[in-house]
């Protein structure tokens, strides 16, 4: 039936957004589990507190992969489906990785599966929300604060210069959720208690 290709493309979306490569990625590199020390996100930022930057970069391309895999694939295997499934399956591997259900829908923040899923998606939107977020880390070296931003902008920059869209109101839902799933490390922003960038956890070790 007409609408089984793109419920089986979103469904393998979610599926690959659920596989954490932040913990299977620490477990190869004999590493603690990453939802037990720093913040407990299992992401890259994450990952990097433990001191093992190639697990923390690892880490971070796979994630950015699970957002840039479905997107491209759609577009190459089936281009007649259109933009909405586009944004569909772009918003699904997002979700996957906020909610995983091969970890108990207890995932990280997204932001390297926004990432990628951006790229992904328009490669000069990419860039634009790129330097958006080293603008505020470099500035200020909160991962958490640049990542915020950046997600703010990415809708904005998509509405200003191309118009609204299926794109457009899937990058608004991820920022949403983006900034949710961070109002701890606001929180820790406000109190001035949050880590910067590079700063290591002594229990991951």
């Amino acid at each position: 039936m007409d609408w089984m290709a793109p419920l089986a493309a979103i469904a393998a979306a979610y599926l690959l957004g659920s596989i954490s490569f932040a913990v299977i990625v620490s477990r190869a590199f004999g590493l603690a589990d990453p939802r037990s020390y720093g913040s407990g996100n299992p992401g890259a930022t994450n990952v990097l507190r433990s001191g093992r930057k190639a697990a923390a970069l690892l880490t971070l391309l796979l994630d950015a992969f699970k957002g840039v895999l479905p997107v491209l694939a759609v577009r190459g295997l089936a281009p007649e489906l259109g933009e909405p499934l586009v944004a569909a399956v772009a918003l699904a591997a997002f979700l996957g990785h906020l909610y995983p259900v091969f970890f108990g829908f207890q995932g990280g923040k997204g932001v390297a599966t926004a990432a990628g899923a951006i790229f992904a998606l328009n490669p000069v939107l990419g860039l634009a929300t790129l330097a958006s977020f080293a603008m505020v880390v470099g500035f200020t070296r909160f991962v958490s604060l640049g990542s915020m931003v950046a997600a703010v902008f990415a809708p904005f920059y998509q509405l200003l210069i191309w118009g609204p869209g299926p794109i457009f109101l899937a990058l608004l839902a991820m920022a949403f959720l983006l900034i949710w799933r961070h109002r701890s490390n606001i929180a820790k922003l406000r109190a001035g208690t949050e880590g910067r960038l590079g700063q290591k956890s002594a229990s991951s070790r």
